[in-house]
């Protein structure tokens, strides 16, 4: 059967097998919905994602938006899909039935927003832009601003973005120079020049929200110093109707090899009057309140990337059973036959590699998805503070580990159509071309690097918790006849993964640039053991799957395959961290040692 967007059963298992989310009704914000509501949540982002989202995949990348200097030209499909998202109340969902949301838990929300991104990556962005820039103003924002801003964004009137990054500071965020003048009204003028900002200009909304990064005049230098602004497109009144517009300027459009209609702008804040921008929080605290918003962007970069690899996954799938092509070396008969490639070992080692990327990422984002949710609604507060740890801990790999490896998934994706994958006749190419976006916006690897080793490792709290979760797995899987291979597999390399983190963490005090030298290195170690864990969770739970009675033929070929790619993956995967180790145990010093003129 050729498969849509996603894998619908892979959903089910992970949704309600893995994470048990139907517990989640029994909790009181919950008591409401049922699995059929979300169910019915689900179909309808499918519905969506297909009519609306998918239909211009292709030409929203072929036919980027434009900026003549005056305005900008995007094609009207763009809107209808923003407007279908925005309609259906997703923008909202999670929030309280009195802030016209339907509380809708995490997880659910997060999996729906899959369909979307599988159907169309670049339309899908605003989307989650939007839905970050309102989740902080929720959080942070006075409530004269929350009662101006949050309902638009609600509705889908409004849309959001961020401004961080300028032209001469890209992940360096202590050093911008962008400057808020008080102006003795509770006000502020900002001037100076925001790029790479994605949604930073576009036709699908009546006004647009920068969360904006600046330094007030005669702040501290450096990350201390540097405070969060709400700056609008247009000035909203009281009544909420929309004023002249901002001192906020397109200063040009910057073509990207992929992701292509999403719009990625440079702005130009104060070339006249300065613009116009609301404190939001305490000065000073800016970079404390982005976060809130960069890490749930984070995480929705690393859903993104799933999605791609899925999507390039089920199309090498379905080409696979459907193209006839060889013999396999057994056969001498030049007469008989060709077989389909699947049947080929090779090909099904990619297709193998690939599932096990796809499902395992998308095992790593529902994680983090139920973990913020617990970090929220969970009953007890010690279970409250355990999750946000955890998450907090794992949010470098939720975001970085599926942008690596999704860009590996579609490499192997366009290898299996062979000569097909590299043409435009096909979308994998444009996959592969929006993936590789991905291990760089929202922070290059080495950012990601540095802060789990730097400074998230430090807490060993949280990675006690962490360690507690996969000796649990560990244990339960001894106990099954199809995992306990497995559970040895991954108690021997966690047990690497513990030495190496011990003996880093004691170097850092005496060298920390050494020390952290090769961090992108223990992020891979780090990210390769996570996702072991989850492959020995999900199967785990699938050889329990096959112990129901009665049980499907379809059932039992998806067990089966859950267990076979957990031991590609810990037969084949995890296994490199031992060399990559080596190099860490050694503080190996080959890259720092390197100078600059030597090249």
């Amino acid at each position: 059967m050729t498969r849509r967007l996603l894998n619908e059963r892979d959903i089910r298992f992970l949704l309600y097998e893995l994470f048990d989310t139907e517990s989640l009704l029994q909790r009181e914000r919950y008591r409401d919905h049922s699995t059929e509501t979300f169910q019915q949540i689900l179909n309808t982002a499918q519905s969506l994602a297909e009519e609306y989202f998918e239909n211009h995949n292709v030409k929203g990348d072929q036919e980027q938006p434009t900026f003549d200097g005056e305005s900008i030209t995007m094609i009207p499909e763009t809107k209808r899909a923003w407007d279908a998202f925005a309609e259906a109340g997703f923008l909202c969902a999670q929030y309280n039935y009195d802030e016209g949301g339907i509380q809708l838990p995490e997880i659910v929300l997060r999996t729906a927003i899959s369909y979307f991104c599988a159907a169309n990556i670049a339309t899908t962005g605003y989307t989650l832009l939007s839905i970050a820039a309102a989740n902080l103003i929720r959080e942070f924002a006075s409530d004269p601003l929350k009662d101006r801003f949050l309902p638009p964004l609600c509705e889908g009137r409004f849309s959001g973005a961020m401004a961080m990054t300028e032209p001469n500071q890209g992940s360096a965020l202590a050093d911008i120079t962008t400057t808020a003048f008080p102006t003795g009204d509770g006000m502020f003028r900002l001037v100076g020049n925001k790029i790479f900002i994605s949604g930073g200009e576009h036709t699908l909304t009546e006004n647009i929200v920068y969360l904006t990064l600046a330094r007030i005049k005669g702040a501290p230098a450096g990350a201390k110093g540097i405070s969060l602004f709400l700056c609008s497109k247009y000035h909203v009144e009281d009544d909420g109707s929309l004023a002249q517009r901002n001192d906020i300027k397109l200063s040009g459009l910057i073509h990207k090899m992929g992701y292509r209609n999403t719009t990625s702008t440079a702005l130009a804040f104060g070339e006249e009057e300065g613009a116009v921008g609301y404190l939001i929080g305490e000065a000073n605290q800016g970079l404390k309140y982005m976060f809130h918003m960069m890490n749930e962007v984070r995480i929705a970069v690393g859903a993104g990337a799933v999605a791609l690899a899925y999507q390039g996954w089920n199309m090498s799938l379905n080409y696979a059973r459907e193209r006839p092509q060889g013999r396999l070396p057994s056969n001498k008969d030049p007469s008989s036959e060709q077989v389909m490639i699947v049947e080929h070992a090779d090909v099904r080692r990619m297709l193998l590699a690939q599932k096990s990327i796809a499902e395992g990422g998308m095992a790593l984002c529902m994680l983090a998805s139920t973990l913020f949710e617990d970090s929220k609604t969970a009953s007890e507060s010690g279970q409250r503070e355990e999750a946000q740890l955890l998450l907090d801990l794992l949010t470098p790999v939720v975001k970085s580990w599926p942008s690596r490896y999704g860009v590996a998934s579609n490499d192997l994706a366009i290898q299996v159509l062979g000569g097909a994958g590299y043409t435009s006749e096909y979308p994998l190419e444009q996959y592969y071309r929006d993936q590789r976006l991905n291990p760089i916006h929202e922070g290059v690897e080495a950012i990601h690097a540095l802060d789990l080793l730097g400074r998230k490792m430090r807490n060993g709290t949280a990675f006690r918790i962490l360690l507690d979760r996969i000796t649990a797995t560990i244990r339960r899987s001894r106990e099954l006849e199809e995992t306990v291979g497995l559970s040895a597999q991954l108690e021997r390399h966690v047990e690497l993964l513990k030495t190496i983190s011990d003996s880093l963490l004691a170097k850092l005090d005496r060298d920390i640039d050494l020390g952290l030298a090769n961090a992108s290195l223990y992020l891979d170690v780090f990210g390769r053991t996570v996702v072991a864990w989850l492959w020995l969770e999900q199967a785990t739970t699938a050889a329990l799957g096959l112990q129901r009675t009665p049980l499907g033929e379809a059932d039992h070929s998806f067990y089966r395959g859950k267990i076979q790619a957990a031991h590609y993956y810990l037969y084949w995967e995890l296994p490199q961290i031992e060399w990559q180790s080596g190099l860490l145990r050694e503080l190996n010093p080959i890259c720092f040692d390197m100078r600059n003129e030597w090249f």
